[in-house]
């Protein structure tokens, strides 16, 4: 069989040749028409790529799917809509939970600020990433996923096992490089570390205070709520008010690797852009390296210099929390979504329900993927969606028979 299966909701012209002779129509070798993406991929990079579910509808069926009708205006007022919520939102949880800022420290303030910015920015840039066609669909499939009790009855560990392996572990990354893996891990478990230290600390939600004015004994309140008091020359002790050191410990050689690799690696510097891929590596070294200079001074140079690292620290982290939604960071805000995704089609071959090629008959994804991504291609009002039901391989066959007796035929 070489042509795609005839479908209702495909033009009258879906030959596996472009209907106005022009191979370039043909989706095939694209990103968006592969239904068969690595798992490495930006779950909603592009509105043609990956896409989740869809919402109750038959992709067999041409009124099922119909495309956005929402404009630009529409989506950057709803996105700039949320985006304050979630902003107030916050600020009143930094006031409620500093005590009515009676636990916040104003030395932090550049930081506060930064997170509410940054806040803003997330809300606003996800909301934006949602409205398109794909990433909508596969924010919906997703959260069907995970929500959905057949799931959970036919697959119970599924879940906890994909959010440790995907997300925690990023076993997808093992199967590229064991190095780029480890370097990974470095700077995700060191920015985690991090945040759940900063962003409490600097909200006023967590305080250390002397338990007494002549010992060494701390205690840790969270909302002015004691929860554990420690010896400031324990092993403890010592974890507790170095453990941003250790976290800078922990980037500074994986981003270091990733800088290096950036500048050596011919296949990585090809398509690289300095303000997209350099500037972030840039960013995660400066502040770790001030951090860890900022002990140094007070442990072994009583201070000096401290003043002038304080500042050249403050304004890296500050740059970075309003960056990161509007830069490559944002895939760390990106990635959650995809665990619905992986779930969806983690389920889908559990009920061995593994589309094949209609040319070669060899397995492409889950059946239920494929027909979403149909569904996506049409909501995009893309004529070719038949094609999502051949391999990449046979797409590319596909093509270049089209080349030869549409295109090259014409010459003599």
């Amino acid at each position: 069989m070489t042509e795609p299966p005839e479908d209702p909701a495909a033009p009258a012209t879906a030959e596996p040749h472009p209907p106005s002779g022009s191979a370039d129509t043909l989706p095939g070798g694209s990103a968006g028409s592969n239904p068969g993406g690595s798992e490495g991929s930006n779950p909603g990079g592009s509105e043609g790529s990956n896409p989740g579910g869809s919402e109750g509808s038959n992709p067999g069926d041409s009124t099922a799917a119909s495309p956005a009708t929402t404009g630009p205006r529409s989506v950057t007022t709803r996105a700039t809509l949320v985006g304050v919520v979630v902003s107030a939102l916050l600020i009143l949880a930094i006031v409620l939970g500093s005590r009515m800022l009676r636990n916040f420290d104003s030395a932090l303030l550049p930081y506060a600020v930064a997170t509410v910015f940054l806040a803003f920015g997330v809300a606003y840039r996800y909301t934006v990433w949602i409205s398109a066609p794909g990433a909508r669909r596969l924010f919906r499939q997703g959260w069907r996923s995970l929500f959905s009790y057949e799931n959970f009855r036919q697959a119970p560990t599924a879940l906890p096992k994909m959010i440790a392996t995907y997300l925690g572990f990023q076993k997808f990354l093992g199967a590229r490089s064991h190095a780029r893996w480890a370097a990974h891990q470095l700077i995700f478990w060191g920015c985690i570390l991090a945040a759940l230290i900063t962003f409490p600390l600097t909200w006023g939600w967590f305080t250390f205070t002397s338990g007494s004015g002549a010992g060494p004994g701390y205690e840790m309140r969270i909302w002015g709520i004691k929860i554990l008091g420690f010896d400031s020359l324990s092993v403890l002790g010592w974890l507790m008010f170095h453990g941003l050191d250790i976290a800078a410990v922990l980037v500074i050689p994986g981003a270091s690797y990733f800088l290096w690799r950036r500048m050596k690696d011919r296949g990585a510097s090809t398509g690289q852009r300095f303000a997209y891929d350099l500037v972030p590596l840039i960013a995660l070294i400066v502040i770790s390296v001030t951090g860890l200079l900022l002990t140094f001074s007070s442990i072994f140079l009583h201070g000096g210099g401290y003043q002038f690292l304080a500042i050249l620290h403050m304004v890296s982290v500050v740059f970075t929390l309003i960056y990161i939604p509007f830069g490559k960071f944002f895939h760390i805000v990106q990635r959650p979504a995809a665990v619905g995704m992986q779930l969806f089609k983690y389920t889908g071959r559990q009920d061995d329900k593994v589309f094949a090629c209609r040319r070669c008959e060899e397995p492409i994804d889950t059946g239920p993927y494929v027909e979403n991504l149909r569904g996506t291609m049409r909501d995009l009002r893309l004529g070719f969606d038949a094609w999502a039901e051949y391999c990449p391989r046979c797409k590319r066959v596909l093509r270049g028979s089209a080349y030869l007796s549409q295109v090259k035929k014409g010459f003599k």
